[in-house]
């Protein structure tokens, strides 16, 4: 995997925002380019994955195992896992239920959801496979949740003993007392970006914001088309990241046979929470077919993020929906644009029709005039 000799500084894949409502943590950092919160071409978005996988694999080139954490770094950790050889396995954490009670579950302070689980159920073959363990974030801050989850890993499972233990992330404002605190727990730390630990409590404090607009009430045309997604094997039980990508390509290309003349113009592509990688990798297919005029992804998230049109703020549009997995939890998408198609792919095997109705509406207020969803 070759580097693509792109520097990633602050003012490329770092802007602050202020969260609606969240007593215990005020500030998020957005990443521009991780298809995240913000519409991005999915080249540029893989291009800043694949560099920071670039640089793990040169430097740990027998890892095996890649563990991303949910939500916003599971796209992250599939594309760096794919830059290791095809032996490596990728599994990423859950908010989600899981359909069986053999995972781990974990506590993270200062999310808006506190609940993170692992599964286990394939956790101990991978290890037996490998002697490092590499986990990926977008962003580490101080490394105390880390720390809490890897020895909780150690105290829990015998085949996580004694494994070489890497962190990466795309940004680390971890400060130099924190690092020596993560190395005196045998976890070496990488990253594209390091920055200081400013206050950013203090760098949002004056914003002023509203929440996310709710459009269920607003009247429009409620016609799409829906089709059914191939199987795909679930990272949150983990997968071989070998077929796992071979997969997604598969799909994305019947994908684009499917509707690829039923498309023009502006296309958006977008994911639904964990499932943000199969939705980067059918945009990448759409964009390199070069029939478009251009390709943007990014994904719906649980994040509540205030809106602000102000300062260069980062998020000035934002809509509540319910989501995919469960119509009682709201969840959000940004920063829409008019678009002339949109693609939604989504695992969730739930025909939620509050949600569907919600990301419609949204999408035909902004004048979008076709939209099609592909659900498992």
């Amino acid at each position: 995997m070759e580097s693509n000799n792109i520097k990633y500084t602050a003012d490329k894949i770092l802007k602050f925002a202020k969260r609606y409502n969240n007593s215990k943590r005020s500030y998020l950092l957005v990443n521009p380019l991780q298809a995240k919160h913000m519409a991005v071409s999915p080249s540029e978005a893989l291009n800043m994955m694949q560099t920071l996988g670039t640089k793990l694999f040169e430097k740990y080139p027998d890892n095996r195992l890649v563990i991303g954490f949910a939500e916003t770094a599971t796209a992250v950790g599939a594309v760096v896992a794919s830059c290791f050889d095809e032996n490596c396995n990728y599994i990423h954490t859950t908010r989600e239920n899981l359909q069986s009670d053999n995972f781990i579950e974990f506590l993270e302070e200062h999310s808006h959801a506190t609940e993170q689980k692992l599964s286990t159920i394939n956790l101990n073959e991978f290890l037996d496979n490998t002697n490092s363990v590499t986990f990926i974030d977008d962003e580490i801050s101080t490394g105390k949740t880390l720390i809490n989850i890897i020895n909780q890993l150690r105290n829990q499972l015998d085949a996580f003993k004694n494994k070489e233990i890497i962190c990466a992330s795309i940004i680390n404002r971890v400060s130099d007392e924190n690092m020596k605190k993560l190395s005196d727990n045998d976890i070496k730390c990488e990253y594209l970006l390091k920055i200081e630990n400013e206050d950013c409590e203090k760098k949002v404090k004056d914003i002023h914001i509203t929440s996310a607009e709710d459009l269920m009430n607003v009247c429009v045309e409620h016609d799409f088309c829906e089709y059914s997604l191939p199987s795909l094997k679930d990272a949150r039980t983990g997968v071989n990241i070998k077929d796992y990508k071979n997969k997604c390509l598969e799909i994305s290309k019947t994908i684009a046979e499917k509707i690829g003349n039923k498309i023009s113009g502006d296309i958006l592509v977008l994911g639904t929470e964990e499932f943000m990688y199969q939705s980067i990798i059918l945009g990448k297919v759409l964009e390199d077919s070069g029939k478009y005029n251009s390709i943007c992804c990014h994904s719906t998230t649980r994040s509540p993020i205030g809106i602000c049109n102000e300062n260069k703020y980062p998020i000035y549009e934002g809509y509540k929906i319910p989501s995919f997995y469960d119509e009682n939890r709201e969840t959000y998408i940004y920063n829409l644009k008019h678009y002339d198609s949109a693609i939604i792919t989504t695992d969730s095997n739930n025909y939620n029709i509050k949600s569907v109705s919600a990301i419609i509406k949204v999408l035909k207020y902004h004048k979008c005039e076709k939209i099609f969803i592909f659900r498992e």
